[in-house]
Order: structure tokens, then sequence, then C-alpha cells
């Protein structure tokens, strides 16, 4: 089964070629930055490819981390799960409110980078993952609840090799990602206690390389690599069918790639074939994250529902996007099952 994110990488790749954003006071691709020719013009015939580029890098990257993050560790569980010989199993959608550019609308300039502004579309971008959380300290008695309690926390994503309209997208090594974190129980929940921890988390997306040809220009991101640090502190409490937690945190965003581009020869100036880079784009990004989370309580597993949003942090970019910002709040959702004992 193809893979939403794919699709969403996709858009990255093939929008880098011909997209951007928010202005900044000069380009991050300088004419040195490109393989001219020694003329003056035609070492800037790829500049503005590889300014795109790096901006829908920009653009996109911190939509897609926040896909991965999410919210809830654990969906549902604000406590720790009470020690050795308990579990908890659950799979999820996450799913970011995001802002994809249709960057078929704006054509390259062989005349230097060129600020541009793109429309985009709204468009949900969905991450499955799993999360695995297994009690290994029940904690220490404290009244009616305990505190201390210790879980192990461990998550997985997927992302298979994809290819689709000029777009082919493939995994460098494994195409599941493990993810690792624990969990410390500040108060375990019980009839008159709601739980609450604290916990920490770190997800990544598999490494992936991806080419795209579009009009006779070409763009190859190589190494792509997204990954996301997240603290929260959640407070969860059930009542007979029904649950509801809340929490918040912080997430860190680190993604890196390699970006090269290649643009076909033009006819009016008379500009042969370009190569621009290979260029190293690295950005990090730190966001506060809120969420809120339902659960439908089933004798043998709950269903459970999330809404959250992330914001802050600076990103310049020297294009604009029509919209939002790469810097703007993010809202996502996510849904899924989870079952333990």
């Amino acid at each position: 089964m193809k893979s939403f994110v794919s699709v969403a990488l996709a858009s990255v790749v093939l929008a880098a070629p011909l997209a951007a954003q928010q202005t900044s006071p000069s380009p991050q691709c300088p004419p040195g930055t490109v393989s001219g020719l020694g003329v003056p013009d035609k070492e800037r015939a790829t500049q503005d490819a590889c300014q795109k580029a790096v901006d829908l890098f920009k653009y996109l990257a911190p939509q897609l981390a926040t896909a991965l993050a999410g919210g809830a560790p654990t969906l549902g569980q604000g406590g720790s799960l009470g020690g050795i010989g308990h579990f908890s199993v659950g799979i999820r959608v996450n799913g970011v409110f995001g802002d994809i550019p249709q960057v078929q609308d704006v054509p390259l300039s062989a005349q230097g980078a060129q600020a541009s502004t793109y429309p985009t579309e709204s468009q949900i971008i969905p991450l499955p993952t799993a999360d695995v959380a297994i009690g290994l300290f029940s904690g220490i008695p404290l009244g009616v609840t305990s505190v201390g309690g210790i879980d192990l926390l461990v998550s997985a994503s997927y992302l298979p090799n994809f290819e689709a309209d000029n777009i082919k997208v493939e995994v460098d090594g494994s195409s599941i990602k493990f993810g690792y974190g624990a969990r410390l129980g500040l108060l375990e929940e019980s009839l008159l206690v709601p739980g609450v921890s604290f916990s920490y988390l770190r997800r990544d997306l598999p490494k992936v390389n991806i080419t795209a040809r579009t009009a006779g220009d070409s763009l190859q991101v190589r190494d792509l690599d997204i990954e996301t640090t997240s603290w929260r502190i959640m407070a969860s409490k059930s009542f007979f069918m029904f649950g509801i937690a809340a929490g918040g945190g912080k997430d860190r965003y680190e993604s890196s790639t390699i970006i090269s581009a290649r643009t076909a020869a033009r006819t009016i100036p008379p500009i042969p074939a370009q190569t621009a880079g290979p260029i190293d784009i690295k950005q990090k990004l730190s966001r506060t994250n809120l969420f809120l989370d339902l659960s439908f309580n089933l004798p043998f597993f709950k269903v459970v529902g999330e809404i959250g949003q992330v914001s802050g942090g600076d990103i310049e970019t020297f294009n604009q996007f029509e919209g939002s910002k790469a810097d703007d709040s993010r809202t996502y959702g996510s849904i899924g099952i989870r079952f333990g004992f």
C-alpha cells in the first residue's frame, strides 16, 4: 500500500525546482553555489531552482515533522502502566492540516533568484505509526495512588518505496524506523486520582532519496532525514465508557538533506543545461505542543481521537506562499486504537 507520507515527500521534491515562501534580505543560493561557465548570466541560470528548493524544504519539513511527532506518546494514557506485566499497544494515524504549494503555476527564472509567491492548497498530511508501552516499575505507594512508576516507550513509523508521476522515492535502508523513550509516572490513575506523567520520546522518519523530473528540469534530494524529540506532561481520567486526557510540552525538529538541481537548456537567452549544487541544508525548529484526547472504552481496547496544535519557532525564506508561513501554527489530529493490560 502506498504510504500517505510518501505522497507528501513527493510533493516536496516536485515543488522544489518550481516553488517557495517569506521574504528574507537575500537568497541563500548566491551565484557562486551553482556550476556556471564563467559568464555571469549563465552562472545565475540555476540559482532560482536552487533557492526554491531550499525554501520548499524549509516550508514542508516542519509539517512532516508534526505529522511524525503527534501529541500523546500513548493515545489516551496519562499515567504510568503499573509495573512489570502491564503493557499497551496502539496503532494510530496522525494528520496535519497542512498546505501544499501549487508548483505548476510558477515557472523558474534563468536570470538568478527571483522572489515568487506561490498559491497553496489545504491538505491533510497523514502518517501511520505504532506505539508500544511496557511497564518496568510500579512506583511507590502513596495513599490511593503511587508515584514514580516507569514505562519503556517504543514507536515505529513506516515508509515504503514509491514511484509515480515522474517522482521516485527510495528508502535508504529499512522502511521501518523505530523510536524510543520513557515515561515517569507522577500519579498513577485510581478511582479518585487522575493519571499524571512526564515522558520523553524520539521519533524519526526512515531516510530517503527522492528524484523528480518536470518540464525538462530535474531535482534530486539525497539523505532526507527528519528527526523529532518531544517531552510531554500529560494527565488522564477514565469514566466507565469514556475517558479524557490532556497535555502539552515541547517538540524539537531536526531536518537535513542534500539538494541538487539540473535545469534544461533555454533558448531565450541561449543558456545550455546547467547543474546546481549539491547544497547541504539543515533546519532546527522548537515548537510548543498542546493536545486533548477523548477515548471510547470497549471491553478489550479503546478507540481514541486527539486534536492538538503546535506553534512557535522562526523560519525565514526568500520566496512567499499564499495563506501561511513556514513558521505558522499548525493544527493536527490523530485517530487510533489501543489495547493492553
